[in-house]
Order: C-alpha cells, then sequence, then structure tokens
C-alpha cells in the first residue's frame, strides 16, 4: 500500500439540508465536494469540485439513450462535457461480485472493473491488468475500532489511478446502488 492516498468520504454536503460527499485526505484538509441544494435525480449532472467549491476536471451525468440500460458517462470539465469514461451497471446472476464496467470513451477495453458491495462499503477498482487501483473500505473510529457506519467511509487510491477519478466512481457507484 505504499504510496497510497487515504482519503475519508463522508456521505453528506456541506451544504445546509444539501445531498453530496464532503472528502478529506489523511491530514484532514477538504480535498473535494459534491454538493447538490436538491436531492440528486438519477438524470442530473453531478460536478466534482475541489475544496474551494471550484469544479475539478469531472463530472458525470446519465445517459439518456435508449437501451443503454444504467449506463453514466465521466467527463471532462463542467461545460466541455468531453467523455471520458462510460461506466455501466453490471447486472448478472452468473457475476454477482461485479458492480459496474468502466470503459475508455474510445471504446477500447475495460478500463476498470468495480467488484464488491457498496452497500456494504466493501469494494476494489481494478484495472485492465487486474491490479486493485482503488478500495472503498469502512471506516472505523480510532478508538475502540466502532464503525462509523455506511456515511463514512475510506477510498484508499493507488497512484494508478487519479484521485479524481476514483472519487468519480464513488459518486457514480452512490447514483446506481445507494439508498438515497
Amino acid at each position: 500500500m505504499s504510496g497510497a492516498e487515504v482519503l475519508t468520504v463522508w456521505n453528506k454536503s456541506l451544504l445546509f439540508n444539501g445531498k453530496g460527499f464532503t472528502v478529506f485526505d489523511s491530514k484532514g484538509n477538504l480535498v473535494f465536494r459534491v454538493d447538490s441544494y436538491a436531492s440528486f435525480t438519477k438524470s442530473s449532472d453531478i460536478v466534482l469540485m475541489d475544496a474551494t467549491g471550484s469544479p475539478s476536471s469531472l463530472s458525470v451525468a446519465r445517459y439518456q439513450r435508449l437501451g443503454l440500460g444504467d449506463t453514466w458517462g465521466v467527463y471532462e470539465g463542467e461545460e466541455t462535457r468531453t467523455t471520458r469514461f462510460v461506466v455501466k451497471k453490471h447486472v448478472s446472476i452468473m457475476n454477482a461480485k461485479s458492480l459496474a464496467h468502466v470503459t475508455c470513451s474510445s471504446g477500447a477495453d475495460a478500463a476498470y472493473e468495480i467488484e464488491g458491495s457498496y452497500a456494504r462499503r466493501c469494494c476494489a477498482v481494478y484495472d485492465g491488468e487486474r491490479r486493485c487501483v482503488a478500495e472503498i473500505k469502512r471506516k472505523e473510529a480510532a478508538v475502540g475500532g466502532v464503525s462509523l457506519g455506511v456515511d463514512v467511509f475510506r477510498l484508499v487510491v493507488q497512484p494508478e489511478i487519479e484521485c479524481s477519478v476514483a472519487m468519480a466512481l464513488v459518486v457514480l457507484l452512490e447514483q446506481m446502488f445507494g439508498s438515497r
């Protein structure tokens, strides 16, 4: 796990009565935010912001085309909408551990495969060579080992994947599998 960035993800917006995420680095510094004044809808664009509230390099949105199932796009920027990845929710009784396939916008082989259980905050993101490049893990309190529930968890990001990409995948998992 050398070189890994460990982020604490709180499934709570900094806005009063808002929905979203607040993400801290290992030193307690705010690194990402996702905020909404209203509840996220499955069709709304979601912008990943930096600590100051400025849009970061990525946003996500559900595809509105017929026949694509539960498919999302990860875009460069907020307004240019240049597709970087396409994420498709995996639905199969044969491979129950697979949650989603992530492909490059060019349609090349899968960039990432997400496996595990988002509901239990126990997931891994694998690259095309089956290396674990990011993990979602339940966070435990420093004293007593008490689990903090599903609203606070760790995102362990290896150097092979950008932190912003890993966080965009968390946002998409919440949209696909979250209970809110």
